[in-house]
């Protein structure tokens, strides 16, 4: 018998394999639910959200891409270059946040980051620090030697 588990020590061990199993499957539920996806557009760009307006999807900047030889921006799903078209408009700059298309109806700036404000850092100049001067030792005379 010494082979054999006891059947109230089994029943206990099964019963807190499964307290742990359900309590971590719980565990993870709740982790899961605050976490969203981080290339999911925002909700007020979303095709959704422009359905229920009536007004036609504003196209979405999702990525740019600057080398040394030529410069590229994803909008709407569709890579275009610099100079290329999207639908009716022509893509006339890419920055490294921005692309500006030129419509009929004028100029439309798409922002990789719309919800940032990215402006420029103005430093001001260094106050001028007047340099330190040691004072010098007044030099030794030859009056106090022995010759």
């Amino acid at each position: 018998m010494a082979g054999r588990m006891n059947t109230p020590t089994f029943a206990r061990v099964m019963r807190t394999l499964f307290f742990i199993g359900g309590a971590c499957a719980l565990t993870a539920s709740a982790w899961g639910q605050g976490i969203s996806d981080p290339t999911r557009p925002p909700a007020a760009l979303s095709a959704g959200a422009s359905a229920e307006s009536g007004a036609a999807p504003a196209p979405v900047l999702s990525s740019i891409k600057i080398t040394p030889t030529e410069k590229t921006a994803v909008i709407g799903g569709e890579t275009v270059r610099l100079g290329g078209r999207y639908g009716d408009a022509r893509v006339i700059k890419i920055t490294d946040s921005e692309v500006v298309l030129r419509t009929s109806a004028g100029n439309e700036t798409l922002r990789l980051y719309p919800e940032v404000d990215i402006r420029p850092v103005v430093v001001e100049p260094a106050a001028v620090k007047k340099p330190v001067t040691k004072k010098r030792l007044p030099a030794p005379t030859s009056q106090g030697k022995t010759g």
